[in-house]
């Protein structure tokens, strides 16, 4: 529950929030932060063996406050945070399942050098062009993509007016051919 505050995470801190003396246990740890005026340090140096990190409803004003060290982290949950962009983002490589509803997010480009990405939860953002997709094209693992809540659900792009024909699940598959499900349907039912 409460929000994280002080200098940054330290060891002992760490401890404390995953209820263990030996940080090297720590495989998931959920909490919420403000980075607006504290910085987490980098933290995941002291969490060697963490794979999945929870930080949803957290105050983030940039991937980057997460620091370069949590390149083992298979899942990273970050719905309601407020991010801007995904800049940062490159520097958790492992990543299987990345959870980022409801944040800011219009910019794709960031998601190419996630080569292990196989879920990519995007409900509730702003992307609105369909182009950002051919970035995930690039995600050759990419399995399970939500988009909805996004302008390119209505239409192509920002400037274009509404077309009665236009079918964002056709014009996704288009661009990611390899994805199975497009908001939790499969992706073959347009």
């Amino acid at each position: 529950g409460e929000l994280i505050m002080d200098e940054h995470l330290s060891p002992r801190k760490l401890q404390v929030l995953a209820g263990v003396d030996d940080l090297q246990q720590v495989k998931a740890l959920e909490m919420r932060v403000d980075t607006r005026e504290i910085s987490l340090g980098n933290f995941g140096v002291h969490l060697p063996n963490l794979r999945e990190l929870k930080l949803n409803n957290s105050l983030l004003v940039s991937v980057r406050d997460l620091g370069t060290s949590l390149s083992h982290l298979h899942v990273l949950w970050m719905a309601r945070c407020g991010l801007p962009d995904l800049d940062g983002i490159s520097s958790c490589s492992s990543l299987k399942e990345l959870y980022i509803a409801y944040n800011n997010i219009s910019d794709l480009s960031q998601l190419t050098w996630l080569d292990h990405l196989e879920v990519l939860d995007l409900e509730g953002n702003n992307v609105d062009d369909i182009n950002q997709m051919q970035y995930l094209r690039l995600c050759c693992k990419l399995s399970h993509l939500t988009v909805e809540g996004n302008l390119i659900c209505l239409k192509p792009n920002a400037e274009s007016e509404e077309e009665l024909d236009y079918n964002y699940r056709a014009e996704v598959k288009k661009l990611i051919p390899h994805l199975k499900y497009l908001d939790r349907i499969p992706a073959s039912q347009t």
